[in-house]
């Protein structure tokens, strides 16, 4: 039992990556930016997404402890070092994974009568995790409860989720006037596997009796839900690329979400941006599992170690108070909500004669700075990051975002993007925690995004 705990805290403490795009996000020469913003001022004609190559984004991250802290060859005892990380985190120390994979994704100009408004669409296939820290699981799984009489552990600690979806996009965004840019976009969820346990409440402490008695108490209520799987635990004989594909093209569980985002012109050179991206939900109603530990146990005996007790008495009373229940019900998750907010000053003259990659607002401009603030909700607390960037046109087809973030991974995240477009194509490639690529084992959070598009710009746009 101990050696299983252990191997889950492991597995779900080393997955760990961030969803916040601070490099991307108002960096319009990418269209893959009105992800972040269906509202963002882009002025392309129409551009196409070049499939499977146009946009992925990866990163990783932890708040309590990094890859070295465990792994280091530095002749300290991997227990030690364990025990080490266990002991020098929280139970709010949060662990995430985002992995994102655009499929297919274009956008075009509406006609002449509404030029002021913009069309786009796309597909893509995206993982999320989110974690707490399990920490009191930890120390019962390390420890057991002999050492910590008088500790109420909290059941509660474990707070996880995963899934793996696709989504569909069909996006609208309007000039609502010279000053004001307003977007929408509409999401179509297909859940591949879900997973969640986010509401587990209970406690388990123990305390010296009389008689050199023990009293130990357990009371339980933890329930993991999962959606996806149950096809493929007992004698499955399908096909699972087939089926994968299949829940990927609208087969899955479904859910709807929204986004929304804006652009606001206070002045020509100051530029207010904001948007809530998933706002959405998910039904889970196609093989659906889910498990039960719910109950009251009371145990009174001369060994302080409940945990490692191996008495098949103690054992099959424990099982008849607090029994494991597998039930098929149907439930609902929601998507973890994104809020972005940014405010935006542009100086300098940035304007050529043949200057058409960037927007009619900014280029005007060779230089802007500005402040980001991202906020995503979580299960406890929500997750939040706040950037300081420089934005610079250094040639008609090369612009350079460099950032500078402090989030729950990290106090000195420096990053880079750069976006080339020569002629028709439009490449990107931004990455942040610069610093800690000198040894990426100590990093608490790394990410990279990438991609290719074709942009025909809007000749239209005066220079």
């Amino acid at each position: 039992m101990r050696k299983l705990l252990f191997i889950f805290i492991v597995l779900i403490t080393l997955s760990c990556f961030s969803q916040n795009k601070q490099i991307l996000y108002n960096f319009t020469s990418v269209p893959q930016s009105m992800l972040s913003n269906p509202g963002s001022d882009i002025k392309y004609n129409w551009f196409v997404g070049i499939p499977l190559l146009s946009g992925f984004s990866a990163s990783v991250g932890s708040s309590g402890f990094s890859v070295y802290d465990l792994f280091a060859d530095n002749g300290v005892d991997f227990n030690t070092k364990l025990r080490n990380v266990v002991f020098s985190t929280s139970r709010n120390d949060k662990v995430s994974l985002n992995e994102q994979l655009e499929i297919f994704s274009g956008g075009f100009k509406l006609g002449d009568w509404q030029k002021g408004s913009y069309f786009s669409f796309g597909m893509y296939q995206e993982l999320d995790v989110l974690t707490y820290l399990p920490k009191d699981y930890a120390i019962l799984a390390l420890d057991g409860n002999q050492n910590y009489l008088g500790k109420v552990f909290d059941m509660g600690d474990l707070n996880a989720k995963g899934e793996l979806l696709s989504v569909f996009h069909l996006g609208f965004h309007k000039n609502v006037s010279e000053k004001l840019i307003f977007g929408v976009r509409g999401k179509i969820y297909s859940s591949i596997f879900n997973i969640s346990s986010t509401k587990n409440s209970g406690y388990f402490y123990t305390t010296q009796g009389t008689n050199s008695f023990y009293d130990q108490v357990i009371s339980a209520n933890v329930l993991v839900n999962t959606s996806g799987f149950l096809n493929y635990t007992d004698n499955y004989s399908g096909n699972v690329k087939s089926d994968i594909i299949k829940k990927t093209l609208l087969g899955g569980n479904l859910g709807l979400g929204v986004d929304l985002g804006l652009t606001y012109y206070p002045q020509k050179n100051i530029q207010f941006t904001a948007s809530l991206v998933d706002i959405g939900f998910i039904k889970h109603s196609k093989e659906v599992e889910s498990y039960r530990y719910k109950g009251f146990y009371k145990y009174v005996g001369i060994a302080p170690d409940f945990i490692l007790g191996n008495s098949n008495d103690l054992i099959d009373e424990f099982n008849d108070a607090i029994p494991l229940d597998s039930l098929n019900v149907k439930y609902t998750t929601w998507r973890p909500v994104k809020f972005n907010s940014s405010i935006q000053y542009s100086f300098g003259d940035g304007r050529s004669s043949d200057c058409n990659c960037i927007g009619e607002n900014e280029n005007k401009y060779a230089n802007s700075v500005g402040a980001q603030l991202f906020v995503m909700s979580a299960p406890r607390t929500p997750l939040m990051a706040l950037t300081g960037y420089y934005r610079r046109q250094i040639f008609d087809s090369l612009e350079v975002k460099a950032t500078y973030t402090i989030d729950s991974f990290s106090s000195k995240n420096i990053g880079l993007g750069l976006s080339s477009t020569i002629g028709k194509v439009n490449f990107y490639f931004l990455a942040d925690n610069l610093l800690e690529y000198k040894d990426v084992s100590k990093a608490n959070s790394l990410s990279f995004q990438l991609g290719l598009n074709i942009i025909f710009p809007d000749k239209n746009t005066p220079d």
